[in-house]
């Protein structure tokens, strides 16, 4: 069989680089006469690893494939692998760019519709049309069935079995909180994404009661408030810092739940099968970035007229001059994970 090589660019950010995996690995399911070869930042490699018809090429945009330049040199690097069509899931001037090498080349270049019209009428103060926009992954997905691959997309939540990380064996002895085990991402990239940290650590210290807790996501400034936790609370572990991204899925993967803001800890959980409560501020899952395969009704979020008044979360809340991610009670977010943990 003469396998056919697509050319695939998302080069950020880890929650939209996430949301691609599910999407490739079924279209490779369907396809096995495929080849991705899927061009991000090094970091997100380990969200493809288990995807055998994917070769991942890093691009380094801030080094070797800085500014016009560096691109024409990753273009040069891309063409040695024979390409037969590109999907651009990403719409960047950096993507733009490389597209425009290629179409010298003749190469069928398709791109992703992200419908900012609509994402505009959503989130705007007045006339909002507050309805459910098309999901990510099925804009991801018309993106390779216009390249002439039709598929079916399934947006259905898969339990992944991995190995679990030797450093974290300890919390999963019977000596441990029996009740479960929970991950934590309180952090995002934009502040108005963030629940209080006062507020997260009064569920962090509840919670820690009862269950084994492990704190996702952030740098060195988040690190040292998950290390805070930690030091604490009983049967909290920070992870951050601790092991790579590979063996953060891994973990995940054997937890019973995730609690996340709209965030990249999301999506990293959905990619490994793992149920998610996530919390909602400016953001709404109404614009299509929900965790694949994740369900509205485990979403927590304040209703307001002005809601949604972000997209990506980089807008602060309109809502009256109190945040709607603060009207969200640690009560209601304790409530609602002890009832999934003990019915489902």
């Amino acid at each position: 069989m003469n396998k056919k090589n697509i050319l695939v660019f998302r080069f950020s950010a880890m929650g939209d680089v996430a949301m691609v995996s599910p999407v490739i690995q079924q279209l490779c399911e369907q396809h096995p006469e495929i080849n991705i070869i899927f061009v991000s930042r090094f970091l997100f490699k380990p969200f493809f690893d288990t995807i055998p018809q994917v070769r991942f090429h890093p691009i380094y945009p801030k080094e070797r494939h800085k500014g016009v330049r560096g691109l024409y040199k990753l273009f040069q690097e891309l063409r040695n692998y024979k390409i037969d069509g590109i999907a651009d899931l990403h719409d960047s001037l950096r993507s733009r760019i490389l597209s425009t090498f290629f179409r010298l080349t003749t190469v069928p270049i398709k791109r992703i519709d992200k419908g900012r019209m609509e994402k505009r009428a959503l989130t705007r103060s007045k006339d909002k049309h507050l309805i459910p926009l098309k999901h990510t992954i099925v804009r991801y997905a018309e993106v390779f069935q216009s390249l002439g691959f039709p598929f079916q997309i399934t947006n259905k939540l898969v339990k992944k079995t991995r190995p679990l990380p030797s450093v974290f064996i300890p919390q999963f002895t019977p000596a441990s909180a029996s009740s479960g085990r929970i991950g934590v991402a309180p952090f995002a990239q934009h502040i108005y994404k963030v629940y209080p940290l006062d507020k997260m650590e009064e569920v962090i210290r509840v919670l820690s009661h009862s269950y084994e807790l492990f704190i996702f996501g952030g740098g060195r400034e988040e690190r040292e408030i998950a290390m805070e936790w930690a030091n604490k609370y009983k049967h909290v572990t920070s992870v951050i810092g601790a092991v790579d991204l590979a063996r953060e899925l891994d973990l995940m993967a054997n937890l019973d739940l995730v609690l996340s803001m709209d965030s990249s800890g999301m999506h990293m959980a959905s990619l490994v099968g793992t149920r998610v409560i996530s919390v909602w501020g400016p953001t709404h899952p109404y614009a299509g970035f929900l965790g694949f395969g994740q369900k509205e009704d485990d979403c927590l979020q304040f209703n307001h007229p002005a809601r949604p008044s972000s997209i990506y979360g980089n807008k602060p809340c309109l809502c009256d001059g109190i945040p709607c991610i603060e009207r969200i009670s640690p009560e209601d977010i304790v409530k609602k994970i002890e009832q999934t943990l003990s019915y489902g």
